[in-house]
């Protein structure tokens, strides 16, 4: 297609893509879910919480979130984000080192790591500074490697701790944190919150807040269309940008300025939507299934 982005932006009155798949703090909309969620993230870094946990499942937000945390810390804070930590105790001291920019010797042992991580922190508090490490997909951290973070909160000054953690990640990672071996880590989470899935009526205001911040000046989905795609996605904002976005380009090919039931159904039908490697047969039993219709 000729310039199709452009095009399908146009016959719509958009200005930006509205359903893109990249997180975009711009785009945060702030359901109750996402609000509690956010507040929880606020309040473990105010009270200088040990350790923060943020769970959800993939493409509910958790991302988003953090990237407008990132946005709004102040200057007083250096944080560190740690978004594929995984081996020894010496190469997560690496991981954490540069997320934090901090040089080190290639060769340089655990010792040696930890002596020069523990300098940092010292260096930082005597400047009036806290650091606070955020590490993303945080399921993938072996509980070795997590009693290892424990460990570094252990670092303080008098009675102040030099060091904050934010772990965020999908469910399993509560179930993780849960297991006998981490009750110390476990005692250590000042904050939590699990990130449930919108429901539908979230789901339609989800909808039409992105096509306003595109530049939408009236509704382009029916409520009929969003209760399907409530149904299909399950609610993950993810897979509801992915529906969405193939639902308007459907919706520019057949020259229609609303996006209908029909619409919806015929992108289904034709297998484009994957859904996360969702079955084709399960998502058309789904629809079949969903009676609420969103009035």
């Amino acid at each position: 297609m000729k310039q199709a982005m452009n095009i399908y932006l146009d016959h719509f009155g958009l200005h930006e893509r509205p359903f893109s798949l990249v997180p975009d703090p711009d785009f945060l909309f702030w359901s109750p879910v996402h609000k509690r969620a956010y507040a929880m993230l606020e309040y473990g870094i105010v009270t200088h919480a040990p350790i923060t946990l943020i769970t959800g499942d993939v493409g509910a937000g958790k991302t988003t979130l953090l990237h407008h945390l990132l946005k709004s810390l102040d200057d007083d804070v250096q944080v560190g984000l740690v978004t594929n930590a995984h081996g020894t105790r010496d190469e997560m001291l690496r991981w954490v080192l540069q997320a934090l920019d901090q040089p080190f010797a290639q060769d340089a042992d655990y010792v040696a790591l930890f002596g020069q991580f523990e300098q940092y922190l010292i260096a930082c508090y005597a400047a009036g500074k806290r650091v606070c490490l955020i590490f993303d997909e945080a399921q993938n951290l072996s509980p070795a490697s997590l009693e290892e973070l424990r460990m570094l909160t252990n670092i303080n000054a008098n009675k102040d701790e030099l060091l904050q953690l934010v772990l965020v990640g999908q469910p399993e990672l509560r179930d993780i944190v849960r297991k006998p071996e981490l009750t110390q880590f476990a005692q250590r989470v000042a904050s939590n919150f699990h990130l449930p899935a919108l429901d539908a009526e979230m789901v339609l205001d989800y909808v039409e807040h992105r096509l306003a911040i595109a530049g939408a000046t009236e509704a382009i989905f029916t409520a009929g269309a969003c209760n399907i795609i409530c149904t299909v996605t399950k609610g993950v904002p993810r897979l509801i940008n992915q529906l969405c976005d193939l639902s308007l380009l459907y919706a520019y090919t057949d020259d229609q300025l609303t996006v209908s039931e029909a619409i919806v159904d015929q992108v289904l039908k034709d297998g484009v939507f994957f859904a996360g490697g969702a079955d084709k047969d399960a998502l058309e039993e789904d629809v079949f299934r969903s009676s609420s219709v969103i009035k």
